[in-house]
Parts: C-alpha cells; structure tokens; sequence
C-alpha cells in the first residue's frame, strides 16, 4: 500500500483529527469521583476505618501503575497522619495481585485496599471474606465473568459504572479514591499535586493520550518539572534535565521504576518515590539503575539466543528457552517481533516444569484473537490485542506453535509492511522549524496519539559514523533532492555504506547541543 505524499497542512489536519470529538479537555472537565460504581461505598468504608483506628492493608502491583499507585496513597495517608501498610506482591514468589500466597501476611488486618489489581482475584476474596477482613477493589482492567466478592469494587469498566473514560489506569482510580477521602475528610490536602506521580503511570501503563488523560499528563509534567519530591529531584539530575516530557518517562523513567520488579522486588521502587530527602533518593536510584543494567544485559542476551533458536519462516514466532529470566521475556518477544516484523511469544521453563511467557502483537495481528482458540492447550491465559501472558505444558508447545500459526492465516491479515503510524511521504523541503512547533502544539504524544512518523524515498546516504561505547548506534547525513538532513539510528548492527540509495522512516526532533539547536531525523528502519 502506497503511503500518501505529505504536506505540514495535511500533518496539522490529521494530528486536529485525533481530538474532534473532545478537543482538548483540561482538569476542570475531570469528571467528579461519586461518577465510578462504588467510590462513596468505598470511601465511606475507608473514612469508618480511620474513624475507629482499625488496621489497613494495601496490596499494589509490580509494574509502574501498581508501584505510583501505591505510592501515592501511602503519601497520602502520612499526609493526613494515618497508619497505612502496605504490599507489592514479588512477581517470582508471590506471583501478581492479591493472592491466595498474601493471606498469610494480612491476616489481623481489618481492611484491604488493592490498587492495581484485583478484578481477577476470586479466590483471595473468599480467603479475606472468611479472615472478616473487607475488601475494596481498585481496579482498572477488563471486568471477567465470575467477579471477586468484595466490600466494594471501583472499576470503570463495570457494566453498570456510569465514569465516561474507559481507558485510564489504576494510579488515577487511586487518585480519585484520594480526592474522595480527601472532600470527606475534610482534611484540606493539595491533592492536584499528587498529578504529577498520576502522569508517570499514564504514559508508562501506555494509555492514551486523549480526554481526561492527556489533560492529567499536561498538568503532571507541569507538575514535576517544578517538583520539589526528592525521587524527582534525583531522577532530573541523574538525567542532567531541566524539564521532562512525556517520552523522558516512557523510555528514561518508566524502564527504571520497572527494573525492581522485574529483576528482584518492586518495593525498592515504592521506597525510592517515598525517599524524604534527596541524599537518600540519590542512593536508592543507583539501586534502580542498577536493576535496569542487569535487566539491559539480561534481555540482550535473551534476545541474541531467542534470534538464534527461531524459525524465521513462521508467521507467528513462538520460541523457548530453559532458563530465560521470566521478568524480561515480554521485553525480548517486543525486540524480536520489531525485527521480524511479526508477533512472538518468548516462553521460559518455570520452576513447575510448565512454559511460561509473554506475547507482543505486530501491526494488525490481533494476538488475543488468535491464541483464544488454543485455551484447551495452554494453563493460564491472559492479555488484549496486543499484549499476552501464558503457560503451558512444555509437551503442548510444537501443538501451540502449529495451531496459532494456522490460527493466524485463517485471519487472512494484509502482510504489507505498511506501517499505520507512518502520516505519509515527506519531502526534506518541508522540514524546518515551523513544521516541528506545529507538532509540538500537539504534544504529549504516546498511545492514541502517536508521535508523527513519516517515510522519504530515493535518500542518500552522505556519511555515516558509529556512535555508542559497543558502536551499536549510528549517526548519518542524508541528502534528497538537494537538502540535507541529519540523523541517527540507535540499536543496530546494519552496515551502511556513503552513496547508498534508501528508503527512510524517521520522526523530526530538535536536538540540543552546545548552546546550539538543530533539527535532527530520528530514524526507525533504513532499506
């Protein structure tokens, strides 16, 4: 399929398209928190609870929703001088959400709070309903067909929730939880600048960036740049920044919030946002960081024995390995796929013998759609569109492997290497400042709003030079029609020759260096 020629009229027009219907909305359109099924039942059990001085639990989750989201109501209950416990479940030896494995460790407690989970957990339910604990769910994912039986269940993608947003995430329902509380409490708390925690699990939970969620994030990254939280503090030192967007916390941030969970525990990440002083933020971020090397190096390695082991010819890669780190396999299926172009599962034998892993779609491929039908073959199984987990039996695997390749062509999917989030061919004449502040004006960009990518034929290459300590990246100066541009390619190991003749699909950033601003091709495949 041809990509349509490009003009910065036609990039306006599509970016305006994005938000017709609700143009950009701003924190008063924030619909009110009594709008959610069960938020005044749940606040009126918390404010009870505080009331009579019982003991409260909160059980987080291990990503970076479940660790802001954890960290923003124990900021707030020290804020307002209430005892507030609380626990990210270990992804390795707790496995995810309120558990049946947690019951132990919150027996005595009068009150348990999730956040970030729970919608699932029917069984812990029952366990904490027997213990005369209450439960109050928070919970932001898709609603399954036996529900837990709870004291009381905040999750906007109940049938009957009037919240007009499906699509937010659970530190924003933790949010609203808080500015409930807060109105009953009458405890006076600013609670609008808890936003800027709100924006780092947004975009890091890859919501989109429209309606109520982009307003949040215009304000949370206002927010953070003036922040004075020691963890914020640190991190914009560490990234030498003066002021964060939204792709400084997806690609910066959020890997490093990440890494706790995913090589050892996510409490050092919920005790890193908590530091109260910045001598101690500087120590528990070198922790955090050092989380994020051994998982860049363990997902590496993964990755090369994964390219190794494929069959390149499948339509779907699925492929295993025995003792691939479980934390970092959703990762590499993401590396991989972008290499091949095509979705894939990485699978790793866990400790009970079963193939455990995770997916990650490509293009138009429904990979939920396509596994769905293997559900008699495979243990667990969870996901959406683009994203999966699964396990099964190591004996199942070459069966899975031939019934979601046979799944996959039934779905008669169009194979072009047509990329959606591509606006069109640009010609190099059109790239200068002007086009790059038009984009800017509808920043932030990530989910939903992706920002613009665009493709530019019959290039040559004019210089090409490695960057990077393993010389993994490359810097180039290209040339069409006369106009020169420059820009980089990060992660490859592709040769590239002066005078080659490609095909380039890039975005357009301004790069600051020395006192000095350019414009630079921020280049995602060369052919």
């Amino acid at each position: 399929m041809p990509y349509p020629q490009t003009t910065p009229q036609s990039i306006e027009k599509l970016l305006q398209s994005r938000f017709k219907d609700e143009g950009f909305l701003s924190l008063a359109n924030l619909p009110k928190p009594s709008t959610f099924k069960d938020m005044d039942r749940a606040t009126e059990r918390i404010v009870q609870a505080i009331h009579r001085g019982e003991k409260i639990m909160l059980i987080g989750d291990y990503d970076v929703d479940g660790v802001t989201s954890t960290t923003l109501m124990k900021m707030f209950f020290d804020e307002i001088g209430v005892e507030l416990e609380w626990i990210i479940p270990n992804r390795f030896t707790d496995g995810y959400g309120l558990s049946p494995n947690l019951i132990p460790r919150i027996v005595g407690f009068d009150l348990v709070i999730t956040v970030d989970n729970g919608i699932s957990a029917v069984e812990a339910a029952q366990l904490c309903k027997e213990q005369g604990i209450d439960l109050i769910i928070t919970d932001h994912h898709i609603v399954p067909s036996v529900i837990p039986e709870a004291f009381a269940i905040v999750d906007q993608k109940q049938p009957d929730c009037s919240f007009p947003h499906a699509e937010v995430c659970g530190a924003q329902i933790a949010w609203y939880l808080i500015a409930s509380l807060n109105t009953a409490l009458n405890t006076k708390v600013d609670i609008k600048s808890y936003l800027g925690m709100v924006s780092i699990a947004i975009i890091a939970d890859m919501m989109p960036l429209q309606h109520i969620n982009r307003a949040m994030v215009v304000a949370g990254l206002k927010l953070l740049n003036r922040s004075e939280l020691p963890a914020i503090r640190a991190f914009m030192e560490k990234l030498e920044k003066v002021a964060l967007n939204a792709e400084d916390i997806g690609f910066q941030i959020a890997p490093v919030l990440n890494s706790a969970g995913r090589m050892d525990d996510a409490k050092w990440s919920v005790e890193f946002l908590l530091s109260r002083n910045i001598y101690d933020a500087r120590v528990r971020l070198e922790r955090l960081i050092d989380f994020n090397n051994e998982r860049k190096s363990t997902e590496q390695r993964i990755t090369d024995e994964a390219l190794a082991r494929l069959n390149p010819n499948d339509k779907v890669i699925v492929v295993a390995g025995d003792d691939w780190h479980e934390g970092v396999v959703g990762i590499v299926a993401a590396r991989v796929g972008r290499r091949y172009e095509k979705p894939t599962i990485v699978l790793t034998h866990s400790e009970n013998g079963d193939l455990k892993g995770s997916g990650r779609s490509f293009y138009v491929c429904n990979l939920f759609k396509i596994t769905e039908p293997c559900r008699p073959i495979l243990n667990k199984f969870g996901g959406h569109d683009a994203a999966i987990g699964l396990s099964l039996p190591k004996e199942n695997l070459e069966l899975f492997r031939k019934q979601i390749n046979e799944n996959y062509l039934a779905e008669n999917y169009d194979e072009s290497s047509f990329d959606p989030d591509v606006i069109g061919e640009l010609s190099y004449s059109h790239i200068d400042f002007k086009l790059v502040n038009m984009m800017k004006s509808y920043e932030p960009y990530g989910q939903g709003n992706p920002r613009p990518k665009f493709i530019t034929k019959n290039v040559t290459i004019e210089d090409v030079a490695d960057m990077g300590k393993e010389k993994e990246h490359r810097r180039f100066s290209f040339s069409h029609q006369g106009i020169t541009q420059q820009g980089v390619l990060f992660k490859t190991k592709e040769v590239f020759h002066i005078g080659q003749n490609v095909t380039v699909i890039y975005g357009i950033n301004e790069n600051h260096f020395n006192n000095r601003i350019t414009l630079q091709l921020m280049v995602e495949k060369i052919y």
